[in-house]
């Protein structure tokens, strides 16, 4: 098979590769769409996020979406054929994450993309059956690729307690902002307000929901009152800010991969009693995904602004840095 292979910091290669074989438990996709992350970018510039070091030659990719095309000895035959929407994730099933139910936080997790395990930018990857998810035919591609940071914003959106009437602000409207917007919207928020000092992604929040914008360098983040702020930003002033916006006994939500530490405003955690909590990855999202999909409630092709091929990858690992880009897609099957 054909596979785009990260060599080196800027250097991505098109290789033959041998087509993985599907366990008895797993399923071998004939992979059709996959959504660039910035985490991806991030590993095509620096090597490395964090702990995680590219030390050998590495296929990114982890945003994927494909047809079933084989199948192990213990998934029934009849899936072959099936279009799914990948969750890039094997966790080991004995973990005590695993058995209480939040096996995103296995410790022994292999994630698709994540060094040494390699990802989807490629014609054949290999998933467990059951983190294979069918979709309809009125769901497309790109849209099932999508899945996966529209599971991010899910888990989130979770986990600020966002119900009906729900007043919530988000930092950030890059694709993670964007689908996490999309989502308090359709928990039944009422009021969502978004705040990124990118004039383009303003507008394209405005486009996709939200009620009302902000630029975060000039309005006056702190004077708002809102029942959740989810940080989809990283940034440490927009995080300091977005917790002082918090009604008492309100939740804030770390999203956006940024400092390894900053200074916290501990009394106001105190005295406001907030909730304050992260979000790593995502567990039990897909089937949440799929019907916010079909309802229509989340848009996931319009995010869609960059189309790339197989042989293309660099180009769409760099797609982030052309102004009013929100999401970029490689076609590995072709079109």
């Amino acid at each position: 098979m054909r596979a785009s292979v990260l060599i080196s910091p800027g250097v991505i290669e098109l290789q033959e590769r041998p087509t993985p074989r599907p366990a008895r438990d797993e399923v071998l996709v004939r992979v059709s769409s996959v959504g660039v992350c910035g985490s991806d970018a991030h590993y095509f510039r620096h090597g490395r996020i964090g702990e995680y070091v590219v030390e050998s030659p590495l296929i990114l990719g982890h945003e994927a979406a494909g047809r079933i095309v084989a199948v192990g000895s213990e998934v029934d035959g009849e899936r072959i054929g099936q279009r799914v929407s990948i969750e890039p994730q094997h966790p080991d099933p004995t973990s005590e994450e695993s058995r209480s139910g939040r096996y995103n936080l296995c410790p022994h997790m292999k994630f698709y993309a994540t060094p040494p395990v390699d990802g989807a930018l490629c014609e054949f990857v290999t998933i467990q059956s059951s983190f294979a998810h069918r979709i309809p035919d009125s769901i497309s591609d790109d849209a099932a690729a999508l899945f996966e940071p529209l599971s991010v914003g899910i888990a989130a959106v979770r986990k600020a307690g966002v119900v009906a009437g729900a007043h919530v602000l988000i930092a950030g409207a890059g694709p993670v902002g964007l689908v996490t917007l999309q989502v308090a919207r359709a928990f039944g928020a009422t009021r969502v307000v978004v705040s990124d000092p990118d004039p383009s992604r303003r507008t394209a929040a405005i486009r996709f929901g939200a009620h009302e914008v902000l630029d975060p360098l000039t309005a006056d983040v702190r004077a708002l009152r809102v029942d959740a702020f989810i940080d989809a930003s990283g940034a440490p002033r927009a995080v300091v800010d977005g917790m002082h916006a918090v009604r008492p006994a309100g939740t804030v939500v770390l999203v956006g991969m940024g400092a390894d530490e900053l200074s916290m405003p501990v009394s106001l955690l105190q005295t406001r009693e907030l909730v304050l909590t992260g979000v790593f990855r995502y567990a039990n999202t897909w089937p949440t995904a799929r019907e916010l999909v079909e309802a229509g409630s989340v848009d996931l092709d319009s995010m869609v602004t960059h189309r790339f091929t197989l042989d293309q990858v660099a180009d769409a690992l760099a797609a982030d840095r052309i102004e009013g880009s929100i999401k970029a897609v490689v076609y590995v099957a072709g079109r």
